[in-house]
């Protein structure tokens, strides 16, 4: 017999508690041993819930039990998580999470403390896509050339039904939080945070770069219209909030932010609120997967892989898929050094000369245009909306420094990048 402790009963602690319990025929015939729930943590023991375990609101009472052998952590957080964690380590507990914020800042702290303890976190990525497993195990033979995903479904399903229904960010962000699909504050998601958390989480796993969050390029979905959209319908993209990484020589760049992808792409067809996720391994070719990236029993479903995984042998693979660091150490790349295509849109005064003055600042920071648009927004403005070949990074933030500059620039210029 197995023992299993739940701290945060919520959702998903909810729904690992049934599924045991439901489908405990088939869970008990692949893990070799019955996987019972002993005990759930909570913070308001009034609030009425729909499991039938013991509940209890001291954290200690499952991480000081000798009888539990297996931790669920699923309060979310980082700082309190983290101490939970960790004492359930040092208790010689193994512990599975789903908790994307602990491991995109302490991921590494984790794995020196767990060794050969199990620590599985299958489900802090793409909710119910086997990513971690596929990565750290499946495609161990390959060198990772990139890895490319949809790793948010809130910011899909916006920007799939302002493409359906040309309607505009406000009022599907608002339809977004109406559904639960979104936050009350929404900035976690549509900022692009949440999809960075998971992408260190692969990087790690993918190149062993130990970065955190403020070290990459994290940018959201807020700034993204109905012009853009146009634009995209017009060139053949689809616009999707992507994390990208991408290994050059010794160098990983890893960025998260909304993309122009080429519609004939596999990732481009992932609609609504599912995920999907591209990998390319130097012998593999290009593999990808797709699923639901969140939900009560598609994230339940990976916590429970994890805790049958564990059942059946008592640990797990090395946490972060290494026994000991790759020959040729990969660094980090420089988030200005990035070269890529690029979309703007510049609002400009619609006036005598300032198409020649806009191609002169292009000129001037070495950055050659492929398209141009010009679309009258009234009598005296219009959007210029333009492509260009490829450019690199820090050239394209001076430009649009220098365009700001300008008398005849209304507004800050919108850039989304073209992959």
């Amino acid at each position: 017999m197995v023992k299993v402790g739940i701290i945060g009963v919520g959702t998903v602690g909810e729904s690992v508690a049934k599924i045991l319990v439901e489908n405990q025929d088939v869970i008990s015939a692949r893990a070799g041993k019955q996987i019972e729930v002993k005990k759930g943590v909570v913070r308001n023991l009034a609030k009425k819930r729909d499991v039938n375990i013991a509940l209890t609101d001291n954290v200690d009472d499952i991480l000081e039990d000798s009888e539990i052998d297996i931790v669920v952590e699923l309060m979310g957080g980082v700082d309190e998580a983290y101490e939970v964690v960790t004492k359930a380590l040092k208790n010689g507990k193994a512990v599975v999470t789903a908790n994307k914020a602990l491991l995109a800042y302490h991921r590494y702290e984790l794995a020196e403390l767990a060794q050969n303890q199990a620590f599985e976190y299958e489900a802090s990525v793409a909710g119910g896509i086997p990513i971690i497993n596929a990565l750290r195990d499946g495609l161990s033979a390959n060198h990772i050339e990139s890895i490319m995903g949809i790793m948010n479904g809130t910011c899909n399903y916006m920007l799939t039904k302002m493409r359906d229904e040309g309607v505009a960010y406000e009022r599907i962000l608002k339809e977004a939080q109406e559904l639960g699909y979104a936050e009350a504050d929404p900035t976690f998601d549509v900022g692009g945070y949440d999809a960075a958390h998971k992408l260190l989480i692969l990087a790690s796993i993918a190149y062993g770069i130990d970065a955190k969050p403020e070290d990459i390029l994290i940018e959201g979905i807020e700034n993204v219209t109905q012009d853009d959209i146009a634009f995209a319908k017009e060139f053949g993209y689809e616009i999707k909030l992507l994390g990208i990484a991408k290994k050059d020589q010794n160098e990983v760049e890893l960025r998260v932010h909304a993309s122009l992808i080429s519609k004939e792409e596999m990732i481009a067809k992932i609609d609504g609120v599912m995920n999907g996720i591209s990998v390319v391994g130097d012998k593999v070719g290009e593999t990808l997967y797709y699923g639901p990236g969140a939900g009560g029993d598609a994230t339940a479903s990976a916590v429970v892989a994890n805790i049958i995984d564990i059942a059946r042998s008592g640990k797990s693979t090395p946490m972060l898929g290494f026994d000991r660091p790759m020959e040729g150490k990969l660094t980090l790349k420089n988030s200005d050094d990035i070269t890529s295509r690029y979309y703007l849109r510049i609002n400009v005064s619609d006036k005598t000369g300032v198409l020649a003055k806009i191609t002169k600042i292009f000129e001037q920071n070495n950055i050659s245009v492929e398209t141009m648009i010009q679309k009258p927004l009234d009598e005296t403005s219009a959007n210029l909306l333009i492509s260009t070949h490829n450019a690199k990074e820090s050239d394209i933030q001076t430009m649009i420094t220098t365009l700001q500059e300008q008398e005849f620039v209304n507004t800050k210029p919108v850039m989304i990048r073209i992959v």
